[in-house]
Order: structure tokens, then C-alpha cells, then sequence
């Protein structure tokens, strides 16, 4: 079903895709946790290309390919490649697909995925493009819901913090819609939700609200999404110190939330959520961050053909 497909955002996928890319996440995830050594990819070799920082998205995916005996090759540092020399995405990519079965990249600008994807003839996974989408968490992101609270849909989930430049919201809100769940954008006026986004999401049926009032929509959400002011993405300083700490997630705010909420963040977390909040029993963001192991493998596996 997803052999030799690419992987650039949430609106491509069909319910059964999404269904065999969870159920194919939950096998792998048994059979790392009983340790079986598992040879779907072996022979194979998986380029990882981040020309931005990461932690999670680029160790999950190379954990993902060696626990599928891949081998990896890797760009981790822009300066250290020839994109430094003046390279164009596209001669990077098709230099680089002669060398592997399966191309993930990670990189600054906003639409470069659909670019990578049409200069390379293997599978090309979208790791996250600027402010545009980053369907693997979006993809891990359900995973971990569908776990956490049973079923997907009918849940209220407010997404809290950056939602104008947070690509993991943009991609997340498809699936959201998807599923039926009603959506709560808590943010700033300026970092809402882009209106082409927000216009998209209504068009396909989907319930919106959208609020500065972070304690009230706490009290009536299943989930809260949470995400960090992004430095990064600020041309103005001054600005982002305006605006960081906006909303911050304590253990007293939790405990005032409804009962049984679910926290979840795509990490890495500055200040927006306490540490006191760890201990909490619906505090999954570290749970969520490791399933990304599991889908990440599932992904590698299906777009190779190797599952």
C-alpha cells in the first residue's frame, strides 16, 4: 500500500494507510520489547539529511533503520556538506539518492520536501520542512493517542503555545480532523493559527475554536498538545521576548484541568511545562517521544517494501 510512496504531509493519507502504519508500529514495538532481532531491512541503506538540529526525529529514525538491520548514512551538520559550497537541494538529492533505498531530510525551508521528493526516485520521508509540515510526528503523535486514551476520535484536544510557525500543529490538525475531534487553538494574536490552515481544516468539517484563555479550554479538554515559543523562527529578538512563557503548564494548573487530561508536546520543552507536571499520570510526552522508535520503523519498513 505504501511501497515506494513518499512521505511529505498528513493530507495524504487514507484511514487504512493510517491503520496499517499503526498496526505495523505496534508489531515492531513487540518485537523490540520481547528483543527479537529483526532483519526487515537488511542489505538496505537509509540517508538521514538534517540541515536543522534535532534529537528525537533524527535518532528515532536512525535507531529505526539499525533495529531493521539498515545501514545509515548521515548528514548532520550543513557545514559539513557540500550545501555549504553553494550545492541546490535538488543536486544534494540526487546525488545522494544513488547512494541509498530511502532519503529522510530535515530542513529550514517550507516546502523543500516536495522539492527533495520529485528530485529523487527512492522513497523520500519529510523529517520537517521550516513551518511547513512534519508528518512523522503527526504520524507518532496518533500512535501515542490511540494508546494513551483507547480511540482516536471524539476527543476535544486543545493545542496550546507557537501554532503560527509550529509545523507539528499544522500536520497534527489534519489527523485531528480527520478523526473528529474538536480542536482548541490557545494563543497569542500573534502566533495563531494560519488562516489558510485553519480555513483548510474547517472545509474538511472540522470544529474550531479559537481562544487566549488557556485555563478554560484546560478544563474541557481531553488532550492539550503543547508547544514551544520557537526562537528560531523569529527574524525580530525582541519580539520572542515578548512572547516566550506566554503560557506555561504548571502541576496547580493541571490540577484545576478536566480530569484525566492527557499532556502531550513534541519536545524539546523550554519553560512551557513545569517539571512538577512529570510526575503527573497523564504527563506522555517522553512516552510519546520513544513511540516515535516504533512508527519510525513502520515507516522505513512500508516505503521500502520491507514489511
Amino acid at each position: 500500500m505504501l511501497k515506494g510512496k513518499d512521505i511529505i504531509n498528513t493530507a495524504q493519507f487514507s484511514p487504512q494507510e493510517l491503520n496499517l502504519i499503526m498496526n505495523t508500529a505496534a508489531n515492531f514495538e513487540k518485537q523490540v520489547k520481547d528483543e527479537n532481532i529483526i532483519r526487515n531491512m537488511e542489505g538496505q541503506v537509509v540517508a538521514t539529511l538534517f540541515f536543522e538540529p534535532s534529537t528525537r526525529t533524527r535518532l528515532s529514525f536512525e535507531t529505526a533503520a539499525n533495529r531493521l538491520g539498515a545501514r545509515v548514512i548521515t548528514v548532520a551538520n550543513p557545514a559539513s556538506s557540500s550545501v555549504a559550497k553553494g550545492e541546490s537541494l535538488a543536486d544534494t538529492i540526487r546525488t545522494v539518492d544513488g547512494y541509498a533505498d530511502v532519503i529522510v531530510m530535515r530542513h529550514p525551508m517550507k516546502g523543500s520536501a516536495q522539492i527533495a521528493a520529485d528530485n529523487a526516485e527512492h522513497p523520500f520521508i519529510n523529517a520537517g520542512d521550516g513551518a511547513g509540515q512534519h508528518p512523522t510526528q503527526a504520524l507518532l503523535d496518533i500512535y501515542t493517542i490511540r494508546k494513551e486514551k483507547g480511540i482516536l476520535g471524539g476527543h476535544t484536544v486543545a493545542f496550546v503555545g507557537d501554532l503560527k510557525n509550529g509545523r507539528t500543529v499544522h500536520s497534527l490538525g489534519y489527523f485531528m480532523a480527520l478523526y473528529r475531534n474538536k480542536m482548541i487553538f490557545v494563543s497569542p494574536k500573534a502566533l495563531r493559527m494560519p488562516e489558510d490552515i485553519s480555513a483548510d481544516l474547517r472545509s474538511r468539517g472540522a470544529e474550531i475554536e479559537e481562544t487566549e484563555d488557556l485555563k478554560k479550554a484546560l478544563s474541557v479538554s481531553d488532550i492539550v498538545y503543547v508547544t514551544r515559543i520557537q526562537r528560531e523562527r523569529f527574524e525580530d529578538p525582541a519580539e520572542y521576548e515578548k512572547l516566550k512563557g506566554s503560557y506555561i503548564i504548571n502541576r496547580a494548573l493541571i490540577d484545576q484541568a478536566k480530569k484525566g487530561i492527557t499532556i502531550l508536546h513534541p519536545l524539546p520543552r523550554v519553560d512551557e511545562i513545569s517539571t512538577d507536571v512529570d510526575e503527573y499520570e497523564g504527563a506522555a510526552y517522553f512516552r510519546q517521544a520513544h513511540n516515535g522508535l516504533y512508527i519510525r520503523m513502520a515507516l522505513l519498513a512500508l516505503v521500502s517494501g520491507r514489511v
